[in-house]
């Protein structure tokens, strides 16, 4: 019997979990190659035979999506599968329709067969959109189960943007490890925090390899989701977050609706700026898609570091880079820190923008008076720096999750924006947590 040829849609994360899943040793699929979108430069790769399991010696190509319908009639898939998150269901369909007039089935694979079961107790945290607040989330978490005595190792979400091979399981547990492993300023921003608060977190590209290492070190797993893909491993508490700026996200995007119907709990995130009808319809959606789910108020409360004035004057604004491209959101915690400080005027950094960054402004052209954190290899990482030295202002706020500043050198005065969760009332994170506290 001929096998089922199959070509899975990714952005260098699901896509390889779902194979490892799903696919890798399976004699009843020919996974004819991956494709590869979201993400600047993950194109033009291999998935690494060494990575691949024997039915693929030579590898498997890793193509442009861009370029689907030629690659359909170039492979000729039975099937694609698509493997990464953060789109409208419009574009999920607009994409569904694009691979059934080329001639292929289109599906997605569900969590019984991509969820990895763990020897020990599993907190996952998700989200509805990128930028919804999972980082702070997590941190809280962790900032609480410690202080019950717990030992809790994070587990990151994939972004395994270089060597493959090199990436099959990372372990981060000081800041000179970021360097160790060729970090991206992506990695490093959601990295960095949990080193920071002195935490271990694990990443790469085989999750069940990743697992079994964490395991021997932890009482408790946290899954730290990225986007708003659901987890890769069974979850003992699954905690959504959600994003009032963005209300009806939580049942229009993919896999948002999917995150919501698996939250045991839910988080509504920067209540405080947040339009009371915002956060109204985001409330009342999730009571329709799971009136089961315990709902927790939160807020992001930010803190500033850095010694220069703000007020009056004329600021650019860094923020983190996926949260303004396929997050499409056009501000974010720098810019809410600069205009309470009193910010006269946010500098459109256009103008100035260079090389791969000016590509990303031309790729999304909705992000707003600011710029995007972009770094996902050295040559962008020059890109930004050239950027933000070359735009004319008083000074650089930066709403990144890192310190950006040993980085990129920076020819002007610097404050950088800090924020954790904060909920508000009950129930809460203690409340909930109590059960893996105890």
């Amino acid at each position: 019997m001929s096998r089922i040829k199959v070509m899975i849609l990714g952005a260098a994360g699901r896509d390889f979990h779902n194979f490892n899943c799903v696919y890798r040793n399976n004699e009843a699929y020919e996974v004819v190659a991956f494709t590869a979108t979201q993400i600047p430069d993950i194109d033009g790769r291999r998935y690494p035979a060494e990575l691949a399991g024997d039915l693929y010696p030579a590898g498997i190509p890793i193509e442009d999506e861009a370029e689907i319908v030629e690659l359909i009639a170039k492979y000729e898939p039975d099937m694609c599968v698509m493997a990464y998150s953060d789109r409208s269901y419009q574009q999920v369909m607009s994409l569904a329709s694009i691979v059934n007039a080329a001639g292929a089935d289109f599906s997605m694979l569900g969590e019984r067969d991509t969820q990895i079961k763990s020897t020990k107790p599993v907190i996952s945290v998700g989200a509805v959109r990128t930028g919804c607040g999972k980082s702070q989330t997590s941190r809280r978490i962790c900032e609480i189960l410690r202080a019950a005595g717990k030992k809790v190792v994070a587990i990151r979400h994939p972004m395994p943007y270089g060597d493959l091979v090199a990436q099959k399981v990372q372990r981060f547990a000081e800041v000179g490890d970021l360097a160790k492993h060729k970090c991206t300023i992506e990695e490093m921003e959601e990295y960095e925090p949990h080193i920071m608060a002195g935490g271990v977190i694990y990443a790469g590209v085989d999750y069940e390899a990743i697992l079994r290492e964490a395991e021997k070190e932890a009482d408790i797993i946290l899954w730290d989701g990225g986007n708003n893909d659901t987890p890769f491993y069974k979850s003992d508490l699954h905690i959504v977050v959600a994003d009032p700026h963005r209300p009806g996200h939580e049942n229009t995007y993919y896999p948002s609706e999917t995150n919501v119907r698996l939250a045991d709990v839910v988080i509504i995130n920067k209540v405080v700026e947040a339009e009371f009808e915002n956060i109204e319809t985001v409330r009342d959606n999730i009571r329709t898609i799971n009136p089961d789910a315990v709902i927790i108020d939160a807020a992001s409360p930010l803190t500033l570091e850095g010694d220069f004035d703000l007020f009056g004057k004329t600021v650019l604004v860094v923020e983190d880079g996926p949260t303004l491209t396929h997050g499409e959101m056009t501000y974010g915690a720098g810019v809410v820190a600069a205009l309470k400080m009193g910010a006269e005027e946010l500098v459109d950094p256009r103008p100035w923008a260079t090389g791969r960054l000016a590509e990303t402004f031309e790729q999304y052209p909705d992000i707003g008076t600011l710029l995007p954190a972009m770094g996902y290899g050295d040559e962008q990482v020059a890109d930004l720096e050239k950027t933000i030295n070359a735009v004319e202002c008083d000074a650089v706020v930066i709403g990144t999750p890192i310190d950006l500043t040993r980085i990129v050198k920076i020819n002007k005065p610097t404050v950088r924006v800090r924020y954790d969760l904060q909920e508000i009332g009950s129930p809460n994170l203690t409340e909930v947590l109590a059960k893996f506290t105890g």
